[in-house]
Protein backbone atom coordinates (compact mmCIF):
# COMPACT_ATOMS: atom_id res chain seq x y z
CA UNK A 1 0.00 0.00 0.00
CA UNK A 2 1.29 3.58 -1.14
CA UNK A 3 1.27 6.63 1.51
CA UNK A 4 -0.75 8.84 -0.42
CA UNK A 5 -2.46 12.00 0.53
CA UNK A 6 -6.02 10.11 0.44
CA UNK A 7 -4.57 7.90 3.10
CA UNK A 8 -3.09 10.55 5.11
CA UNK A 9 -6.86 12.33 5.15
CA UNK A 10 -8.15 8.70 5.74
CA UNK A 11 -5.79 8.81 9.10
CA UNK A 12 -7.02 12.18 10.14
CA UNK A 13 -10.53 11.51 9.48
CA UNK A 14 -10.44 7.59 11.93
CA UNK A 15 -8.82 10.49 14.45
CA UNK A 16 -10.79 12.80 14.42
CA UNK A 17 -14.01 10.34 14.59
CA UNK A 18 -12.14 9.06 17.80
CA UNK A 19 -12.56 11.85 19.29
CA UNK A 20 -15.61 12.77 18.08
CA UNK A 21 -17.65 9.61 19.53
CA UNK A 22 -16.13 9.32 22.89
CA UNK A 23 -19.14 9.43 25.23
CA UNK A 24 -18.39 11.39 28.25
CA UNK A 25 -20.02 9.58 31.10
CA UNK A 26 -19.02 6.63 30.48
CA UNK A 27 -15.04 6.86 29.37
CA UNK A 28 -14.01 10.99 29.88
CA UNK A 29 -14.97 10.94 33.14
CA UNK A 30 -13.45 7.47 33.96
CA UNK A 31 -10.47 8.26 33.01
CA UNK A 32 -10.44 12.10 34.64
CA UNK A 33 -10.33 13.84 30.99
CA UNK A 34 -14.36 15.55 31.82
CA UNK A 35 -15.44 18.56 31.33
CA UNK A 36 -15.66 19.92 34.93
CA UNK A 37 -12.10 18.17 35.91
CA UNK A 38 -9.58 20.60 33.84
CA UNK A 39 -10.86 23.55 34.97
CA UNK A 40 -7.96 25.90 36.83
CA UNK A 41 -8.19 28.66 38.85
CA UNK A 42 -9.08 32.27 37.55
CA UNK A 43 -6.06 33.90 36.82
CA UNK A 44 -3.83 31.20 35.49
CA UNK A 45 -2.53 29.85 32.71
CA UNK A 46 -4.35 26.49 31.07
CA UNK A 47 -2.65 23.68 31.52
CA UNK A 48 -2.03 21.36 28.72
CA UNK A 49 -5.17 19.20 30.01
CA UNK A 50 -7.45 21.52 30.25
CA UNK A 51 -6.42 22.56 26.46
CA UNK A 52 -7.12 19.23 25.72
CA UNK A 53 -10.23 18.93 26.96
CA UNK A 54 -11.25 22.15 25.43
CA UNK A 55 -10.12 20.83 22.33
CA UNK A 56 -12.42 17.40 22.50
CA UNK A 57 -15.61 19.00 23.49
CA UNK A 58 -14.94 21.59 21.03
CA UNK A 59 -14.54 19.03 18.55
CA UNK A 60 -17.61 17.42 19.57
CA UNK A 61 -19.40 19.89 19.28
CA UNK A 62 -18.72 21.64 15.85
CA UNK A 63 -18.04 19.03 13.49
CA UNK A 64 -20.84 16.41 14.29
CA UNK A 65 -22.42 17.38 11.14
CA UNK A 66 -19.37 17.77 8.57
CA UNK A 67 -18.09 14.36 10.18
CA UNK A 68 -21.49 12.72 8.95
CA UNK A 69 -21.32 14.47 5.47
CA UNK A 70 -17.04 13.81 5.07
CA UNK A 71 -17.95 10.10 6.36
CA UNK A 72 -20.41 9.50 3.38
CA UNK A 73 -17.97 10.87 0.99
CA UNK A 74 -14.97 8.45 2.05
CA UNK A 75 -17.47 5.65 2.45
CA UNK A 76 -18.69 6.34 -0.91
CA UNK A 77 -15.34 6.18 -2.49
CA UNK A 78 -14.11 3.42 -0.85
CA UNK A 79 -17.40 1.52 -2.50
CA UNK A 80 -16.77 2.69 -5.95
CA UNK A 81 -12.95 2.92 -5.99
CA UNK A 82 -12.25 0.23 -3.59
Amino acid sequence: MAFTLYSLLQVVLLCVNTIAVRHEERFLKNTGWGTDQGIGRFGEEPRIKSQLINLIQSVRTVMRVPLIIVNSVATVLLLLFG
